[in-house]
């Protein structure tokens, strides 16, 4: 089969299968994520060994650090996607929740059900655990999807289907629903990108560039995750303590992800105090601070910041979106100049103030134009699971249908149903045998 026509099938196959979502009952699909956790324990030898073809060939190509991170499998992210099948389980079933009902003068009830959006196209690079995230919560939501994973996670991929299948088998869960593009091949996306008669809505996660590249050649509608350029204000008012400790989490944890920071913006009452500290932490986990010239100056002059890498800023490192251990570093002499500089150079995603004033933290919040703004805490934090959301599609910086963390009620849609009991636009309904007049013909062909 040619990739044009193996594509356009894989997409005909989702579109089919959307009425037989509708079908379904909640237990259904509950079981089918309880199963397919069930098996992912189960052959949990097998994804590794599958997922270890993937990291040598990564290696053999020399991909970052970062990029490996992101691929890896391990005993412990197993049971993390385990946990997100379960967790999404436990949730809620959205499809078919009335959110809004009234009734009009004429005693026409109208309301609004959520429904699922219908075949979804999902398009990721990297991480594997994805596989699993997209697929619960569309199984959860009725919603027909189409993985799209990297050439990179062919083998993790290839498996982590293979299971979602099996499961689906098991548990009458109509199998068309879950679609793998089982090809390296990156015509295949373009191809994909056509088939708005098939597919509703496309959702890239990936580098920047993989999002503009469907942004700017998809016919559906695009779900945009754009780049994660996180920001952190310390605040002259900040807590030492929890200032050193969110800064630290936020960028060394796991430098890889989206929600990790990538500026540190630190206010000038609080540079000469905060700055070295967090150089001297950085330091020990190997972190590179590329510093303006204020924040520059702190730490060449100060004994403490000695074991970190510092080099002099450039201004596109304020735009760049590292996923490493690299943070670029700015001074700044006011909390408006603090949300001038986020507003900037941020992408929309996550950022966070660290301050004891409330007025100044709800400024922040106000003000800062971002998918998630955090007071005292890490921008870790955003991510759909631990938002309670049990797992995520991607983190939306668009403005429209979702932004932040997208989660199962996100992958829904209203809309409106009307209940009636023979009420008509009005009164124009058919006439009464003494209302029906004779029809000028000649007048009507005259006009």
């Amino acid at each position: 089969m040619q990739l044009k026509e193996y594509v356009e099938h894989i997409a005909k196959n989702a579109k089919k299968s959307q009425r037989k979502l509708l079908r379904l009952n909640t237990q259904t699909k509950n079981d089918t994520l309880l199963k397919t956790a069930e098996l992912l324990l189960k052959r949990k030898d097998e994804i590794i060994q599958e997922n270890q073809k993937d990291l040598k060939e990564a290696q053999r190509k020399g991909y970052s650090k970062a990029l490996l991170d992101r691929l890896a499998l391990n005993d412990k992210r197993i049971d993390g996607m385990v946990k997100v099948l379960n967790d999404v389980a436990s949730l809620p079933d959205p499809v078919g929740e009335v959110i809004h009902m009234w009734t009009r003068p004429n005693g026409l009830k109208i309301g609004q059900m959520r429904v699922p959006l219908g075949t979804i196209l999902i398009i990721y690079e990297a991480r594997p655990n994805v596989t699993i995230e997209a697929a619960s919560l569309c199984i959860k939501s009725s919603n027909a999807v189409i993985l799209k994973g990297g050439s990179e996670t062919i083998n993790s991929n290839r498996i982590l289907v293979d299971i979602i299948k099996q499961a689906a088998r098991e548990t009458g869960f109509p199998q068309d629903a879950i679609q793998f593009v089982d090809t390296t091949d990156r015509e295949a996306v373009n191809l994909l990108l056509k088939l708005d008669k098939y597919i509703d809505v496309a959702i890239p996660r990936g580098g920047e560039g993989l999002i503009k590249a469907v942004a700017e050649n998809a016919r559906m509608p695009v779900i945009k995750h754009y780049k994660g350029v996180c920001n952190l204000y310390i605040d002259s008012e900040a807590d030492m303590e929890k200032a050193l400790n969110i800064a630290y989490n936020a960028k060394v944890q796991r430098p890889s992800v989206c929600n990790a920071i990538e500026n540190l913006v630190v206010h000038s009452q609080i540079a000469k105090d905060f700055l070295p500290k967090i150089a001297y932490y950085y330091g020990k986990a190997g972190v590179e601070m590329r510093c303006d010239e204020r924040s520059l100056q702190i730490l060449q002059n100060d004994p403490e910041a000695h074991d970190v890498e510092i080099v002099p800023a450039k201004e596109e490192d304020y735009y760049e979106e590292f996923l490493d251990l690299i943070i670029a570093v700015k001074v700044v002499d006011s909390l408006d100049e603090a949300i001038e500089f986020i507003n900037r150079y941020g992408s929309g995603h996550s950022d966070s103030i660290i301050t004891e004033n409330y007025t100044k933290g709800m400024r922040f919040i106000n003000e800062v134009d971002s998918a998630a703004v955090y007071i005292n805490a890490s921008t870790r934090f955003t991510d759909g699971n631990e938002f309670g959301l049990g797992a995520e599609m991607g983190i939306s910086t668009d403005k429209i249908h979702v932004r932040g963390p997208m989660g199962l009620k996100d992958l829904t849609i209203p809309k409106y149903i009307v209940f009636g009991n023979g009420q008509i636009r009005d009164n124009f309904g058919i006439p009464k045998e003494e209302e029906v007049v004779e029809i000028d013909k000649t007048a009507c062909e005259r006009r």
